[in-house]
């Protein structure tokens, strides 16, 4: 599936219906999607590959991993109604997903997960919680030895200081992510943010 396509076809997918400031919310774009997977694609960590998609949400990258061949998806998320919305979208795209509700802190869940080849994932910025990136980024580590993820853009060198030792930044491709007015405290009706998506590879 070329980039063009599997961006159309992530367009297709159902946001969230009530998205909850608390957990950050926010519809991953479609061309920010497409643009993680299809790196992550031609890196050679999609296809035949056990994926995970940490705080998978209504499930545009889970899907869209699905679509371009990886042997097997997994989709993890706290939020009940958002694992519905997602399956609705998988069923619709045609996508082999498995969609867990789980909390990314639960000690029990990399057991539950197993071993994978690649996690690709857009956590929360830490905007309504402090730090609340780490989580995911530890149970990243501790799942795949390589992991796709947005950040907000400048987030690198906290990264890299808060992964030494476990990981390093192997790549940094920048990107933007369109923010519709969504929450009371939005005052513009779109909000453009720079991110960065960011290949991280555990060492050994």
């Amino acid at each position: 599936m070329k980039l063009k396509r599997l961006e159309m076809t992530l367009q297709r997918i159902t946001g969230f219906s009530r998205p909850r400031a608390a957990l950050e919310q926010y519809q991953t774009p479609a061309p920010l999607a497409a643009r993680l997977l299809y790196h992550a694609l031609m890196k050679g960590d999609i296809e035949g590959k056990v994926v995970c998609d940490l705080g998978s949400g209504t499930g545009v990258l889970a899907i869209g991993a699905a679509l371009i061949g990886a042997g097997a998806v997994k989709g993890v998320d706290s939020d009940p109604k958002a694992v519905e919305i997602a399956q609705a979208n998988a069923a619709l795209l045609d996508a082999g997903v498995e969609f867990i509700v789980a909390d990314v802190q639960d000690a029990a869940l990399s057991g539950i997960l197993g071993s994978c080849d690649t996690v690709i994932m857009n956590p929360p910025f830490g905007a309504q919680k402090a730090h609340a990136d780490r989580p995911f980024i530890d149970l990243a580590l501790s799942i795949a030895p390589v992991t796709y993820s947005i950040f907000n853009a400048g987030s690198t060198q906290f990264i890299k200081t808060y992964t030494a030792g476990r990981a390093e930044i192997d790549e940094r491709v920048g990107g933007v992510f369109p923010i519709k007015r969504t929450f009371s405290f939005h005052t513009q009706d779109v909000q453009e943010i720079e991110v960065e998506i960011l290949r991280l590879i555990r060492k050994q």
